[in-house]
Formats: C-alpha cells, sequence, structure tokens
C-alpha cells in the first residue's frame, strides 16, 4: 500500500541541476579550475557540495586541505543562492503531481543531497513548502547518496509524525542513478524522471518517465501492491 512519495528535489522538483553545477565553477575559479560541464553530470551531479570538494581533493585536483571545505561550501551556497533567485524555475508537471498526490492522501516528503537553506529558499518562493511534511538535507547526513542514510532518515521521521510507515510502502522520485542505488538501499520503490539523464542511464528504476504529470495514481501506488 502506497503511503509517502519522497522526491529527490534538484532535477526533480526544480530545474537547478545546472544552477549548481555554476555555482561550483564559480568557486573554483578562485584556484584557476574550471569543470566540464560532461565531466559533471557524469562523476559528480550525485554529490553533496561538501563530497563534490572533498572528491576533487581526493583525486589530486583541487589543492587545499579538508578542513577548508566548510569554507567553499559557505561561497558556493551564496553563489547559488543569487542565481536561484533570478534564474530558478520548478519544473513542468510538479505542480499538478503534487496536488494530485495531496488530494489522495499521500504523505510527501524531500530527501536531498542539498543544502537545507536552498531548498527551503526555492519551495518557499514557489509556494510549495506547505506540501512536504519534513526535508532531509545534505546538512542532516554522514553520508550522502547512494548511501541509504538519508532515506532512512527521512521514513524513520515520517514514521514519528505519520507512521507506521515501511520502507516498500514509499515511492522515490529521483533523477540519478546515486539517488535510485540510495533509494533501493532503503528497500523503497522507485520512479525515474528523465530530467537529467536519459532513460537508459536510469534502467534500475522500476518505473521511467520523462514528466511526473504523465503518471496516475494509480502508477504510483501500482509500485506498492
Amino acid at each position: 500500500m502506497l503511503k509517502a512519495v519522497i522526491f529527490d528535489f534538484d532535477g526533480v522538483v526544480t530545474d537547478s541541476e545546472i544552477l549548481h553545477y555554476r555555482g561550483f565553477n564559480e568557486v573554483l575559479k578562485t584556484f584557476d579550475m574550471e569543470i566540464d560541464k560532461g565531466e559533471y553530470y557524469e562523476k559528480y551531479l550525485g554529490l553533496s557540495d561538501k563530497d563534490f570538494y572533498q572528491t576533487l581533493i581526493d583525486e589530486g585536483r583541487l589543492p587545499i586541505k579538508p578542513a577548508e571545505v566548510p569554507g567553499l561550501v559557505l561561497k558556493k551556497k551564496k553563489i547559488y543562492q543569487i542565481l536561484a533567485k533570478s534564474e530558478g524555475r520548478i519544473i513542468e508537471g510538479v505542480r499538478p503531481f503534487l496536488k494530485m498526490l495531496k488530494d489522495r492522501d499521500v504523505t510527501l516528503a524531500i530527501c536531498s543531497g542539498a543544502l537545507c537553506a536552498e531548498i527551503e529558499f526555492i519551495l518557499e518562493d514557489a509556494q510549495l513548502r506547505d506540501y512536504f511534511v519534513t526535508i532531509v538535507a545534505a546538512d542532516h547526513v554522514t553520508q550522502g547518496k547512494p548511501h541509504p542514510e538519508g532515506f532512512k532518515l527521512a521514513l524513520q521521521r515520517l514514521n514519528v509524525s505519520h507512521g507506521p510507515i515501511r520502507g516498500r510502502e514509499c515511492v522515490v522520485i529521483e533523477d540519478s542513478h546515486w539517488g535510485l542505488a540510495a533509494a533501493q538501499g532503503a528497500d523503497m520503490k522507485t520512479i525515474a524522471v528523465t530530467n537529467s539523464y536519459p532513460a537508459e542511464q536510469l534502467a534500475q528504476a522500476d518505473m521511467i518517465v520523462d514528466r511526473l504529470d504523465q503518471l496516475s495514481y494509480d502508477d504510483v501506488a501500482g509500485l506498492c501492491s
């Protein structure tokens, strides 16, 4: 039985993956460095801000100490908020999909690798915050996707406020293989939306769609039957 739908944020609710990419590169300019867009989508898109910079350090590409990473995360956060305010938008088809689920009393949550302040900023501006009973962000976990920690924490929170809910009674909406792996690691059903990657790179999902408003309630609930 379907009891909850948990959304990734960037690339699922908001068209912001490219804004993150630009924000990262703006910070990297300080080090005379730039990440190619194709490489970013292939290797780094699913990472939290902290994990992005730490990965570059581990690869020997970013000549700083790990202790300097929080400062870079803060710089990128400020750049992202400026970009999001002027260029951020909710992906077409999201609003009617959220309303359809809410009208059927499905509990909604977010589990994202973005920072909580970034998520709240866009949701409040778009007047969508009230749809989601909880938000799990990069600030709230020690291990980002593809580790399932975030989805397990989201389920834990949902059980406090709306339980009992089991993992297999949740459907996760994701746009990357990192997120799909994390959701499946938490024993949840998955729907992939092809906003960031083509369908062939999302084949591990239980269902793949191009737009969320292509889905009916029965489509989503059927995954948990």
